[in-house]
């Protein structure tokens, strides 16, 4: 008899151990919790994604000819030493390249869907929308969409300058930091994961180009060097060769800190995909080398 109480005893608590799991699904995760000594948002906590939202236009932005300030001596080491550049006018896109836009060339191409393997996957159903930045694809994915429109990464260079304007700014906005200017690890910025691109307002550089300081991290064409800002070239820089990572840069929806500086470097294989990385396309742009003309919207 006491054999067979032990027996039904073990058996309940195999049962309890094994839900669990289930449990802990069923009630979900928590957001971490609100800051009182920020702002509170009037927007809700998530807000959902539509399917009906109208597509993005396909315009690029002109970023003029002439230089601008790159690096910052108030950050890391691979930040510095901040100097002037001067670089060739190009285009680059004013927002992360969203889901639809991924969709669409996976659809003409057959190219891999933006996915991570399935044991990996965590907010695959929050960051889904047409709106929303493409994630889960890695540094080759990016190449590939870009090649695929007619364009290209930028370069690193090339993606400060876009985001940071010619003044030397360390935000988007200005130089002083604001956590609420953008998507970033804050709880109560008004969205749990991605939000659908260009919706912080103040996320937005001079010459229009969004979404630098929050949402995700961005892939660039360059090999990662710590001494890159080292090299003397100070015109069109391209960064090295070869390398084990590629740059990232711009601040994502988990950054935190002063990861969100325009300055701030990061680096990763080429083969990694996360839902907090994304991309946007560059091209070459009008009157190279003419000066610094005016900024200007270009049809791709």
């Amino acid at each position: 008899m006491l054999e067979t109480k032990f027996k039904v005893a073990f058996l309940l608590v195999v049962i309890f151990m094994a839900s669990l799991p289930v449990i802990g699904i069923i009630k979900g995760t928590r957001l971490p919790p609100v800051d009182p000594t920020l702002p509170q948002s009037v927007e809700p906590a998530v807000q959902p994604a539509s399917t009906n939202e109208a597509p993005l236009g396909e315009d690029m932005v002109l970023i003029p000819a002439g230089p601008f300030i790159r690096g910052t001596m108030v950050g890391g080491y691979d930040e510095q030493p901040e100097r002037t550049i001067d670089l060739d006018a190009f285009l680059i896109d004013p927002y992360e390249v969203t889901n639809r836009q991924y969709q669409a060339f996976v659809a003409a191409t057959g190219h891999r869907k933006a996915a991570p393997p399935s044991r990996y996957a965590k907010n695959t159903s929050r960051t889904g929308g047409v709106s929303q930045p493409a994630t889960y694809v890695s540094w080759e994915d990016a190449d590939a969409y870009c090649r695929w429109k007619g364009r290209r990464l930028p370069t690193e260079a090339e993606w400060e300058k876009a985001m940071r304007g010619t003044d030397g700014r360390l935000w988007p906005w200005g130089n002083e930091p604001d956590s609420m200017a953008s998507n970033r690890a804050v709880a109560n910025d008004g969205y749990e994961v991605t939000a659908p691109v260009g919706s912080f307002k103040r996320d937005v550089s001079p010459f229009g180009v969004a979404d630098g300081a929050g949402n995700v991290m961005e892939w660039v064409a360059d090999w990662y060097a710590e001494d890159a800002y080292r090299d003397q070239a100070d015109r069109n820089p391209q960064g090295p060769d070869h390398g084990v990572y590629r740059v990232m840069r711009g601040g994502g929806y988990t950054t935190s800190g002063s990861d969100a500086r325009i300055t701030s470097r990061s680096k990763m294989v080429p083969d990694f995909r996360d839902e907090t990385i994304g991309f946007r396309c560059a091209g070459f742009g009008d009157g190279e080398g003419s000066g610094t003309g005016s900024t200007g919207v270009k049809k791709s």
